[in-house]
Order: structure tokens, then sequence, then C-alpha cells
């Protein structure tokens, strides 16, 4: 079922829609319909951020400029990774033609890529549908083949398994992307951001600010905005020659720059750089840099197909004999038994 929330307005509905520039696609009565493709252990939080600011657009509006349901597979329920599951669904193939699809998904999003929602997508790009994706439902779009020449915006804890899968698609830190005819979003409450911006762009400020404030939300974060803590909130360390080593050993995880060469674009000497790790972070360099491929790895094992030997190299080791010793040594446990409970 097709649901729109209508509530009573809380002011005078004499919003009308305006002309804009916006990618979701009207229908012939100008109202926009959101159809979400739901998939196994998908983060229900992400569908729900999506889902409250039309519901609350509509009853400030006072009439339904916005509808949405909820697709599967198969029409049957879609559980959650919380365990839960809501009561309404359509399956895909049994409703009319979407105008505006998202696939929501977050964890092991490569578990369920089938070939035949592949072709149902692909057929939906050749009609014209706008194909969005929440948190990682961009490795079906991206398995489909319909995010060439797109950025991509995913949760950040699975972009480095996404970009050794998909190495030839361009990646984006950012809280979500629009481009033409593509929206991808990092998901959790980035795809609030993400509606207050469809709602500005569709209708006017005013109303994404109104809804924004129903919510209880101090401001409307822009897609450029990071999605994490910066590493000085986050460790609580404000040295910032010590944070541009640690901004440059997360960014050299493949091929790991020699602690001498660290220290030098830091602009410290190495028995300097000792002592600033040993003072905030109570271990040595050479610790922090391995702690940071090995749970790299890890990362890869367990949410990615990659082979051991492309994990080690991903990894900044050279050989997957070397990796395994250290692995098994840190873990207690071998990479290939790390993968199978994963």
């Amino acid at each position: 079922m097709t649901t729109s929330g209508n509530y009573p307005a809380l002011r005078e509905p004499s919003l009308k829609r305006r002309q804009s520039n916006s990618v979701l696609k009207p229908d012939q009565n100008g109202i926009i319909t959101l159809s979400f493709l739901l998939l196994p252990e998908y983060a229900m939080i992400s569908l729900l951020s999506a889902i409250e600011p039309l519901r609350v657009a509509n009853r400030l509006a006072g009439k339904t400029l916005y509808r949405w349901q909820c697709l599967s597979e198969n029409g049957q329920p879609v559980f959650a990774s919380n365990d839960m599951a809501l009561q309404q669904h359509q399956a895909m193939d049994e409703v009319a033609t979407p105008r505006n699809l998202f696939v929501v998904s977050s964890f092991n999003p490569q578990n369920y890529i089938n070939q035949v929602t592949i072709s149902w997508l692909r057929q939906l790009n050749r009609q014209g549908c706008l194909l969005g994706s929440f948190d990682t439902g961009c490795y079906l779009l991206a398995a489909a083949d319909l995010l060439d020449d797109h950025p991509v915006a995913l949760h950040w804890e699975a972009i480095p398994a996404f970009e050794e899968t998909y190495p030839r698609l361009k990646v984006s830190p950012d809280l979500f992307k629009i481009s033409a005819n593509r929206i991808t979003c990092a998901g959790g409450t980035a795809v609030l951001d993400l509606f207050f911006e469809l709602l500005q762009q569709t209708d006017d400020s005013s109303l994404a600010s109104s809804v924004c404030d129903q919510f209880i939300k101090g401001a409307i974060r822009q897609n450029s905005d990071k999605q994490r803590l910066n590493l000085a909130h986050s460790l609580n360390i404000y040295n910032p020659r010590l944070l541009r080593v640690l901004a440059l050993m997360a960014s050299q995880i493949d091929n790991p720059m020699p602690l001498n060469q660290l220290a030098k674009m830091s602009f410290v000497s190495l028995r300097q750089l000792e002592r600033l790790f040993q003072q905030f972070l109570n271990c040595s360099p050479s610790h922090y840099y391995l702690n940071l491929r090995l749970y790299r790895a890890r990362q890869l094992l367990c949410e990615s197909s990659l082979s051991t030997p492309e994990i080690a190299a991903a990894s900044g080791f050279n050989s997957p004999s070397h990796f395994g010793r250290v692995y098994r040594k840190y873990f207690g446990i071998t990479p290939g038994a790390q993968r199978r409970v994963k």
C-alpha cells in the first residue's frame, strides 16, 4: 500500500509546489512517490529518516506532497538489522514502475545481490527512474553497473571494502551525493539531511526548516559535512603534528609509510614522534600503525568477498603468509577462520 501520512495541517495549507530543478520526479498530479527497496539486515533508522520528513512535510503543508511505499523482492516483510520488520510491503515486480527508487541496505549487502533484482534495476534505469541508495545499497547499484560516472556516498565503515570491490568508482566521504538521476547517501541520520535538501530543492527552504524544527534538530547539515567526528575530537588530541601523522597513517594503509618519513612530513624528529605517541596514545607509532592495518584487514574479511592475498595487499602486507602470522598473533584467529565466523 502506498502511504501519504495525511494529518491535520499545522499551518494554513497555502504552500504551492513550485517549479524546481529537483531530481525527484513527480507524477502527473505533482505528487512525488518515493519507493524503498528493502534488503535484509537494512538499517531501519535510514528508512525512517527518509519517511518521517515526508510525513511531516505533508502535515505542515496540509495536503499530500509526498507518498511512499516499501518494496521487497517477493512482497514479504524484510527484517532489518534490529530484527524488526514493517508490515506493509509490496513485491517489486507487482507495482507500477517507480519514478523514484532507493535501495536500502546495511550489513552484508553482497549476500543479497541477485540477477533478478539487477535486471529489474536496469529496466527502471532505461525507463528514466531516479535511482538512489542508503548506506550500502550502492552495492546493488554498482553490481548493476548503474553508478559509472556518478560519485558514490556510503557509510564510512563500508568504504574500504567497497573501494576494493569497485575500484573504478569514485567514492566520496560526503554525507550524500546528488547527480544526474542518482542519489547516494551514507545512511543513518545523514538521510535526514539529504531529505531536508530535497525538500529545499523541490518545495521551499521554509518548509525544510519547519520540518527540521519538528525533529528538534538544531541545523541542517550540508552534504560535504563529515560523517565522523574528527580525530582531534574523537581521540581528545589537539597536537597538530601528531594529528598530521595520524591522518597520514590512515591515508596510507595499503602502502605503509616508513616512520622516519612520517616524522619528516610532520616536522618532528623520530624521537619526538615516539614521545608524542607514548604521551597521547600510550603506544609506539609502529604499534598504532599496525593496529590500523589489521583492523582494516578484519573489516575486509568480514565485509567483502576479496581473497586473502588481496586483503593482505590492501592492508599493506607483502605476503599472505606474513599477513596470516601477524593476524593470528594479534587477534588469536587466522584470517580464514575469521571469515567463517563473520
